[in-house]
C-alpha cells in the first residue's frame, strides 16, 4: 500500500478526534478527575495546564506545516538524521504519528484501569503507553531536524512545534507525572 499525504491527513484527523474523545470520555466517567493528576500537587496545575495548550499549538504547527504547507514531495524525502532519503518519508511520518497518537488515545483509559484495579502489572502498562507517546514525540523532532538539515522550508516551524510538544509530553507527562504518580 502506498502511503500518501492525503492518507496521513485523514489518519491524523480521525485518530486526533479519537484522542480528544478518549479524554472527554475518560474524565467524564472518572469518579474523581483530580485523582488523574496522581501525585502532582494541584498548585502545579497553573503551570502545567498552560503547557498543555502550548503543546497542542506545537502539534498543530507541525501538523499544518508538514501536511498542508509544504509540497507533497517533501514528505517522501523525510529521513532520519543518520540516514539518506529513500523516498519512504511518508512511511516514516505515518509511523511517527501512529507511535505518538495511538498511545495518547489509550493513556487516560489505562490510567483509570490502573486506579480501579490492584494488578501489579498495570503501572507498566501506563508507563509503557506514556513512553511510546514520548518516543513518537522524539521521532517528530528527528524528522523535523533532518528536514532542517536538508533546508526544507518550514522545517524550523516543525522543529519548534516538536519542542513545544515535548515539554508537555516528554518532561511533564512522560517523566514528572510518572515519577510523582502514587503507584
Amino acid at each position: 500500500m502506498e502511503i500518501t499525504r492525503q492518507f496521513i491527513r485523514t489518519f491524523v484527523i480521525i485518530v486526533g478526534i479519537l484522542v480528544l474523545l478518549s479524554y472527554v470520555y475518560g474524565v467524564s466517567k472518572s469518579d474523581d478527575a483530580t485523582a488523574l493528576w496522581g501525585g502532582i500537587p494541584l498548585s502545579w496545575t497553573k503551570f502545567i495546564i498552560p503547557w498543555m495548550f502550548i503543546a497542542a499549538i506545537g502539534f498543530l504547527m507541525y501538523w499544518w506545516t508538514i501536511l498542508y504547507s509544504v509540497d507533497a514531495s517533501v514528505i517522501d524525502g523525510l529521513r532520519w538524521p543518520w540516514g539518506e532519503s529513500d523516498g519512504k518519508g511518508a512511511n516514516r511520518l505515518l509511523l511517527t504519528y501512529c507511535v505518538f497518537m495511538i498511545p495518547s488515545m489509550l493513556w487516560l483509559e489505562s490510567t483509570q484501569f490502573h486506579m480501579n484495579n490492584e494488578y501489579s502489572w498495570t503501572p507498566f502498562l501506563v508507563i509503557g503507553i506514556l513512553t511510546l507517546a514520548s518516543i513518537g514525540n522524539i521521532m517528530f523532532g528527528l524528522l523535523a531536524y533532518s528536514a532542517y538539515q536538508d533546508g526544507v522550508e518550514g522545517a524550523g516551524t516543525m522543529l519548534l512545534g516538536s519542542v513545544m510538544l515535548s515539554i508537555q509530553c516528554i518532561f511533564l507527562d512522560g517523566i514528572l507525572w510518572n515519577v510523582k504518580f502514587p503507584w
